[in-house]
Order: C-alpha cells, then sequence, then structure tokens
C-alpha cells in the first residue's frame, strides 16, 4: 500500500520529510554505504509504504508472496526507506519520548494469531524466551520482525532508528542519552538484552535546529 503524505508540519513527520530531502547527509550511518532514499520524497508526495508496497519500493518485489505468509496485511508503515549497494535500509523516525512506548496491538483475532506465530518464530530464531511483544513496544517488536524477516530471505536489510532532537513544540528530548535509554528499556521489555539483531541497527539523532 502507497500512503501519499501531507507536508509535515510539526513531529516526526515534519522532521523526517525534511531530511530525506533537504538533509539526507544527516540520515546516513557511518558503517554504511551511501544511502539512496526512496521514501518519503516531496516528488512522491511525501508517500509511506506498508506490505507489498514497501517490497516494490525497495526493490524486492519477488519477497511480495513470502511476506503474506509471514505477517498479515495492515503491517508496519514505513517512515523511511532506502537502499545501498547490496541492501536496504527500513528507517522509524520519533520526535518525542512517549511516541516510542506504543500500546498493545490493535488487530483483530485472525491477524493477531499470524503476529503471534510470526513473533514466536522470530523469537525462536533469535534464541530468546517467548515474549508477549504484542503487548508494550508492539510498534518497535514488529519493526524488529520485519528486519529479521528481510535477513531470513537473503537480504541484506538493516533498521535506522531516528531520534530527532530538540524538537521544543513536541517536548523532545535534546540528549541522545534519553533515546538511547528508551531504547535499552524497550529491548529489556522485549527480553532482547543481548540484541542478536544489534548489528543491523543504527541510531542517528539529528538536531532538529539543523533542519
Amino acid at each position: 500500500m502507497r500512503i501519499p503524505q501531507p507536508d509535515g508540519k510539526r513531529g516526526s513527520l515534519k522532521w523526517m520529510q525534511r531530511a530525506v530531502n533537504q538533509r539526507p547527509d544527516l540520515l546516513q550511518p557511518a558503517v554504511l554505504p551511501p544511502l539512496a532514499w526512496v521514501s518519503p520524497l516531496a516528488d512522491d508526495e511525501h508517500a509511506e509504504y506498508r506490505d507489498a508496497a514497501f517490497l516494490t519500493r525497495l526493490g524486492l518485489a519477488p519477497l511480495a508472496s513470502a511476506l503474506s505468509e509471514f505477517w498479515p496485511k495492515r503491517g508496519p508503515q514505513w517512515d523511511g526507506l532506502a537502499t545501498f549497494t547490496g541492501g536496504v535500509v527500513l528507517a522509524e523516525a520519533k520526535a518525542h519520548l512517549p511516541e516510542f512506548a506504543t500500546p498493545h496491538s490493535a488487530a483483530g483475532p485472525v491477524s493477531s494469531l499470524r503476529i503471534a506465530a510470526a513473533f514466536a518464530q522470530v523469537q525462536h530464531a533469535l534464541g530468546i524466551a517467548p515474549q508477549p511483544w504484542h503487548r508494550t513496544y508492539y510498534q518497535y517488536a514488529n519493526r524488529l520482525a520485519h528486519l529479521w524477516w528481510l535477513r531470513s530471505q537473503g537480504v541484506d536489510a538493516h533498521l535506522l532508528l531516528i531520534g530527532f532532537l530538540g524538537d521544543t513544540e513536541m517536548n523532545g528530548p535534546t540528549l541522545a542519552a534519553d533515546w538511547h535509554t528508551a531504547t535499552t528499556r524497550a529491548e529489556m521489555t522485549l527480553g532482547l538484552v543481548p540484541n542478536p539483531l544489534r548489528p543491523f541497527i543504527h541510531t542517528l539523532y539529528p538536531d532538529v535546529r539543523t533542519l
């Protein structure tokens, strides 16, 4: 699904659109090759993508059938998507700390069973005890699940967590350490200590004053 977005007026929607289209250098992890952002682009209605459409946007359309077996429709809607030579990046952006502590899944009964099965598959593969990932930090959990799934399909996939600093309108944090603490707390809650996916998760903390 392709979801056009309005011009962001506040929060992470605003800053992510500005960063991708005006200052992509602020979204470049040092350990990865140069990224080519494919969403959200100004000339694509700042569209965000989910389900098979996000795979197509990343040049991975042949995996659509396998994704539909792993996860039900209306999966994660990605804040940003990028490619690099030989790999892809899934981006999740936040501007204030409450955005990170997302509530439990609102999926219906049938979808909930499929999501639970997907989570169980991921947890088994990562060698961690069963955890109720559909509860607290559900959004982070489903992003991690998709990262794992792409890598299980042979894709050099990476997750980029973007925590904007200094968004006074949203009462956002001014210190990178606050975002780091939030991530650590989430991973502890999800039983991911240590987190086997950590080598493929990158964090950046752009200051909104540069945007």
